[in-house]
């Protein structure tokens, strides 16, 4: 399929590039940091090659949200930010931008989304799990968007009507004990999933979308997990009538299948496409690759060949994205 548009594709700056460094092992690191810090070269040839017209970029993992002191944060940011608008005007056509934000300082991370979207023309954010504050634990303490003093920030997110994609990062070693002795379960293998499907649990129970039921929040690898477990997560123990013990005003089901947008990325599995269809519609689900922590020709060689519809196939291919980031205007 031509045309298709990818919105979790990573990129990075000197200052981040060493925070990718630990997700290969040996000699794999030369051809991550190259694959990290091209844009309009290599990374522009695959995509002609394989049928993909844009990507929307975004800084590598954890990056600005591991900086625990505020100022140096909002600095970095800022920087990439800068980088990336400049990478983009270089072909406008195919390529477009995902903001960082200091989420360590909610106000500033608002302030920054708006310059982002309103000067820049970047289309959203992408945020790397929670942040970490060297004034909340000297900075080991996980701060997660669900809490009270992120509100502003959602509103602003709101009024702005943007996306925002939650990207996975490992969890901190104070709440990693359950993987120790097997580091094989960090990363993309289980941890990137688990940690980022609790912070997306803790956002729908929080009311959030009851107080701001127009957010659009975005989640790779086909849900990270969620949809599996979707029936479950409402549906425990439903013998039991008592009401919920969270803020929220309805089940998590229809925050997640009305606010909520999935991504093929680092997930090239067409029965895992297709429960996640089955769970949230083809309306909701976007092509991306995870680029360049996975292959563009292995996202693009099974997408175009899974065995879906072709009306589909275009749908999540394209039409979605260009919809809800208003590329088609």
């Amino acid at each position: 399929m031509n045309g298709k548009i990818g919105l979790e594709e990573h990129w990075a700056i000197p200052e981040t590039l060493q925070d990718s460094a630990g997700f290969v092992p040996g000699t794999f690191w030369d051809e991550l940091q190259d694959r990290l810090l091209d844009v309009n070269g290599r990374r522009l040839k695959l995509m002609d090659e394989h049928g993909i017209e844009k990507m929307i970029l975004s800084l590598n993992a954890p990056a600005v949200q591991a900086i625990p002191v505020r100022a140096r944060a909002i600095e970095v940011a800022q920087r990439a930010n800068d980088a990336l608008a400049k990478q983009c005007e270089e072909h406008p056509d195919r390529f477009r931008a995902f903001a960082a934000l200091p989420l360590q300082d909610p106000e500033a991370a608002a302030a920054e989304l708006r310059r982002c979207v309103t000067e820049l023309g970047f289309v959203g954010a992408l945020v790397n799990g929670f942040s970490q504050d060297e004034s909340m634990g000297g900075g080991q303490e996980p701060l997660y968007y669900d809490l009270p003093r992120y509100r502003p920030f959602w509103a602003e997110v709101a009024e702005l009507d943007v996306p925002f994609y939650l990207h996975p990062r490992n969890p901190l070693p104070a709440d990693a004990r359950i993987y120790a002795d097997h580091p094989w379960l960090l990363g993309p293998t289980w941890a990137f999933a688990q940690e980022t499907a609790v912070h997306a649990l803790r956002l729908m129970a929080s009311g959030l979308f009851d107080e701001h039921p127009s957010l659009k929040i975005i989640l790779g690898h086909m849900g990270e997990g969620i949809p599996a477990m979707l029936w479950r997560i409402d549906n425990r123990n439903a013998w039991v009538d008592l009401p919920p013990t969270y803020p929220a005003k309805r089940k998590l089901a229809e925050y997640f299948t009305e606010n909520f947008y999935l991504t093929t990325s680092g997930n090239f599995r067409t029965q895992t496409l297709i429960d996640a269809m089955l769970e949230v519609g083809a309306d909701r689900i976007m092509f991306s690759t995870d680029w360049p922590f996975e292959n563009i020709d292995h996202a693009a060689n099974w997408f175009d060949s899974a065995s879906i519809s072709e009306g589909d196939r275009l749908k999540i291919g394209r039409t979605n994205a260009l919809s809800l980031f208003g590329l088609d205007r």
